[in-house]
């Protein structure tokens, strides 16, 4: 059965969009979730997946939901416009980095990849969750007079 994440109960796969992504029949991409919960790795109700490393050269797009899990802001910094370059253009970007109670080891706060994506990476924010114990994450999207 789905797990719930974070306070709200709602299943992880329906709070982060892969269910209704994957409903339409959409491809994916997921980078670093090995990382992750086992339950990302293993949903494979998209059209089509790709796994890639982080640090790893990027499949070519476009792709409906990309999800990274990374805790190096520069390489984070670095791979976003590589993303969005990917990203279908009514798409959406997951970028999941370790909350500070996990104690993982990290350079990334929710402002700095706000920042990142503001600027230069052409994307906004339009929801912050709790992913698991251990990521948060934040859903990044092209704006609308973009698309």
């Amino acid at each position: 059965m789905p797990t719930a994440s974070g306070y709200s109960g709602t299943p992880l796969l329906k709070k982060l969009g892969y269910d209704a992504v994957a409903a339409k029949g959409g491809r994916a991409l997921l980078i670093g979730a090995e990382k992750g919960p086992d339950e990302l790795v293993a949903f494979d109700g998209f059209g089509e997946r790709k796994l890639a490393k982080a640090g790893a050269r990027l499949p070519a797009g476009p792709f409906h939901l990309i999800h990274v899990f990374e805790t190096d802001f520069e390489k984070l910094r670095t791979t976003l416009p590589l993303m969005r370059a990917r990203l279908a253009p009514a798409g959406m970007i997951w970028v999941s980095w370790p909350k500070k109670a996990s104690k993982v080891p990290t350079t990334i706060t929710e402002d700095l990849i706000r920042a990142a994506a503001l600027g230069p990476g052409g994307l906004v924010d339009v929801k912050v969750c709790a992913v698991d114990a251990v990521w948060s994450g934040l859903k990044l999207v092209i704006p609308v007079a973009q698309r």
